[in-house]
């Protein structure tokens, strides 16, 4: 299916999400340079738990990888051959733009940086570069290994992409062409944490990843790689619902608010959540 163009992005979320917390882009310009990470780190580990604030309809069908809010559009990236797409349009509502990624490519992790949408692939080595509006595609940047997560990081005097591949280590790339920057292993308890998912890069400067074929989410200082907080979301679906279901995957900070919002693939709902002490 071609690419539906959309009529106007929203301007904030306010309307699915309520008011409060800080204006976004003041969010954004708070975050502190993160510097350059040099290597694994130990830190204490949060243990944090989902404390529900709302829900959301979800596409059931639809094979989660990636998602990501820029102002009140909510972008979701999904995965299979012959049935990967990115979408756009307000959270919990059908989507007002969808593209489709052409068979046999897999479509893994996006995310947003300026005019640009990437879009990974699973095993077939292929970044996609999208028309952020339309989701057209531009070019296709080719890149070792397999594509699994996908965020943008931003800092003072510094905006890099962070990708993750399934193993212990995320690897920097340059928003631009894409190329690899540079990595870090990731590591808790000076132990190796694998099978690192989705990502999402939060306005606080601190990483959030989805553990495959866990109900666990990782939050990492980038810098250095430490794992310093582990969050439990089991428990979310019914077991109606679990049974048609697969894991965990999809997470997306809510623009000017502590919520984060996050699903999984082949999941009927998605959810409002703050992270709370377990």
């Amino acid at each position: 299916m071609a690419a539906m163009l959309v009529g106007a992005l929203l301007p904030g979320a306010a309307g699915v999400f309520g008011a409060g917390g800080q204006d976004h882009a003041a969010r954004q310009a708070a975050v502190p340079d993160l510097g350059t990470p040099l290597g694994p780190g130990t830190h204490e580990v949060r243990m944090l738990r989902t404390e529900v604030r709302n829900t959301l309809a979800h596409d059931p069908r639809a094979f989660t990888q990636g998602l990501e809010f820029r102002g009140g559009t909510l972008y979701e990236g999904t995965g299979l051959a012959g049935e990967s797409s990115v979408r756009a349009g307000p959270p919990g509502k059908p989507p007002t733009v969808y593209a489709e990624l052409p068979t046999p490519l897999f479509g893994e992790g996006i995310t947003l940086t300026g005019d640009k949408l990437w879009q990974l692939t699973w095993r077939d080595g292929i970044a996609v570069e999208r028309d952020p509006t339309s989701l057209a595609e531009r070019r296709r940047v080719a890149y070792r290994g397999e594509g699994w997560g996908l965020c943008r990081q931003r800092g003072a005097g510094q905006s890099r992409l962070v990708m993750s591949d399934g193993s212990d280590r995320l690897t920097f790339r340059d928003p631009e062409t894409f190329r690899a920057t540079g990595g870090v292993h990731v590591r808790r308890d000076g132990q190796p944490v694998t099978g690192l998912n989705e990502l999402e890069c939060a306005f606080d400067g601190s990483l959030y990843a989805n553990v495959y074929k866990t109900d666990t989410i990782v939050r990492i200082d980038p810098r250095t790689g430490a794992v310093t907080a582990h969050i439990d979301a089991a428990g979310l679906l019914t077991a109606a619902e679990r049974r048609g279901a697969r894991e965990l995957n999809g997470i997306a900070a809510v623009p000017g608010t502590d919520e984060f919002l996050i699903t999984g693939k082949l999941w009927p709902r998605m959810f409002q959540v703050t992270f709370v002490p377990g």
